[in-house]
C-alpha cells in the first residue's frame, strides 16, 4: 500500500504551462473542427492552405491535448490527496465529491458544446481513488497494460469488430442541430446525446483506456516527483524525450495501415509523451523558455475556466444559431479564429489574475470541493 513520503508538493510551474498548451491546442484544433460541425454544404471561404494546415494540426493535436491534461489531471490529484496523507487526512471520499462537481460542470458544458470531455474525465477520475492505494510496483504493471491499447489489441488478435454505426447515426442527429437548430434545440439535442456521443467516440479512438493510462501516470509521475528539477529527474527527461521521438520518427516512415486500429492511438502517445518531455526539458535548461511559456502558466492557471469560455464562445461562432462560421470559413481562417479565441482568453486570464489567486470556475471548485467540514 502507497503512503506519503511527506516532502513538499510545491506548485509545478512547468505543470501549469502544459495546461495552458493543452487548452489552447484544444481551442485551435476545435477551431479546425467548427466545434464539431462536420458540414457538407460548400465552405465559402477557403484557401489553398487549408489541407497541410489541417494535417499538421492533426498529427500536433487531435488526441494529444486532451490526454496532456488528463496526465496533469493525475498529477493534481496526487498533490491533493499526498497534501490531505501528510496531514493525516483521508482525500478519497472528498475526491469523489469533487469529480461529482466536475460531473455537474460538464454537464453545463455539454449544453454549449457536444464533445465535453469533463463528464468522463469525472468517470475516469473515480477510478483513481482504489488504484491509488496500490504500491507503485502494481501501478506501473497498469500503467504498462493500459498504454499496449488491450481492447484494440484483442480485436486485432481475434477479428473481433467494434460496431460503431451508432456513433455515427448520433453524430448525424448532432451535427443537424448544430447546423440548423435553435440555441434551445442545440442545448436539448446535446444534453441528450453528448455524454454517449463522446463515450462511443473514446471507445473508436482508442482513447477509452489510454486516457484512464494517462490519468494513472500523472500521479505515478507525481510519486515518482519528476516534474521537479530533483536528482537526475532532467536526464530521465531527455531519455524519454529521445526514445519517443526515436519511435515517432519510424512509425511515421513505416506503413502500419494494417494494424493501424491498434498502433494508431499509441502512435498519439508517443507524440504525446515527446512533446510533454520537450518541454519539461526546454523549461529547465533554458531560461528564456520559461520566460516565455510563463504567459502560458497564466493561461493554464485558469484551465477550466478556458475551456468552459471556449465552448460558449466557439459554438457561438461557428454554429448555425450564432454567426454561422461551420460554412462560411475553411481550415486556415477557423484557425485564426481559434488564435483571437486564445488572445482574448489570455487577456481575460492576466486582467482576473490582476486581482484573484484562482480563476473564476477554478475558485468556485475549490468552495464547493471543501463545502461539507474542512
Amino acid at each position: 500500500m502507497y503512503t506519503t513520503r511527506h516532502l513538499p508538493n510545491t506548485r509545478i510551474d512547468v505543470a501549469d504551462a502544459l495546461r495552458g498548451i493543452a487548452v489552447a491546442g484544444i481551442i485551435l484544433y476545435h477551431s479546425v473542427e467548427h466545434f464539431n460541425i462536420f458540414t457538407k454544404e460548400t465552405i465559402i471561404h477557403t484557401l489553398p492552405t487549408d489541407q497541410a494546415v489541417a494535417d499538421v494540426l492533426a498529427w500536433l493535436l487531435s488526441g494529444k491535448m486532451y490526454g496532456i491534461f488528463a496526465m496533469l489531471f493525475g498529477l493534481s490529484f496526487f498533490i491533493m490527496n499526498d497534501n490531505q496523507q501528510q496531514k493525516g487526512r483521508s482525500f478519497s471520499g472528498r475526491f469523489a465529491w469533487r469529480m461529482c462537481l466536475l460531473f455537474l460542470f460538464g454537464v453545463v458544458n455539454v449544453a454549449f458544446y457536444d464533445g465535453d470531455i469533463l463528464m468522463l474525465y469525472a468517470c475516469y477520475g473515480l477510478l483513481l481513488i482504489p488504484i491509488s492505494y496500490l504500491p507503485s510496483k502494481a501501478v506501473w504493471c497498469i500503467i504498462a497494460l493500459l498504454a499496449i491499447q488491450p481492447v484494440e489489441l484483442v480485436c486485432l488478435l481475434t477479428g473481433y469488430e467494434i460496431d460503431h454505426s451508432t456513433l455515427w447515426e448520433v453524430y448525424g442527429k448532432i451535427n443537424s442541430a448544430h447546423e440548423h437548430g435553435t440555441f434551445l434545440e442545440n442545448t436539448l439535442t446535446n444534453l441528450r446525446y453528448g455524454f454517449e456521443v463522446n463515450f462511443r467516440f473514446n471507445v473508436f479512438s482508442g482513447r477509452l483506456t489510454q486516457l484512464l493510462c494517462l490519468f494513472i501516470l500523472g500521479m505515478q509521475l507525481g510519486r515518482e516527483r519528476l516534474f521537479y528539477n530533483e536528482g537526475h529527474n532532467l536526464q530521465i527527461w531527455h531519455k524519454i524525450l529521445l526514445g519517443s521521438a526515436i519511435m515517432v520518427a519510424i512509425l511515421s516512415l513505416v506503413d502500419y495501415s494494417a494494424i493501424a486500429s491498434w498502433l494508431n492511438p499509441i502512435y498519439n502517445l508517443l507524440i504525446l509523451l515527446m512533446i510533454v518531455s520537450a518541454v519539461v526539458s526546454a523549461w529547465y535548461a533554458f531560461e528564456g523558455v520559461r520566460k516565455v511559456l510563463h504567459h502560458l502558466c497564466i493561461f493554464g492557471r485558469m484551465s477550466l475556466t478556458n475551456y468552459l469560455l471556449q465552448s460558449i464562445i466557439g459554438c457561438s461562432i461557428f454554429c448555425g444559431y450564432g454567426l454561422g462560421c461551420y460554412y462560411k470559413l475553411g481550415v486556415t481562417y477557423a484557425v485564426l479564429v481559434g488564435i483571437a479565441m486564445v488572445v482574448v482568453q489570455y487577456s481575460f486570464a492576466r486582467y482576473w489574475f490582476s486581482n484573484h489567486q484562482r480563476g473564476p470556475m477554478e475558485g468556485l471548485w475549490r468552495k464547493l470541493t471543501w463545502i461539507f467540514g474542512n
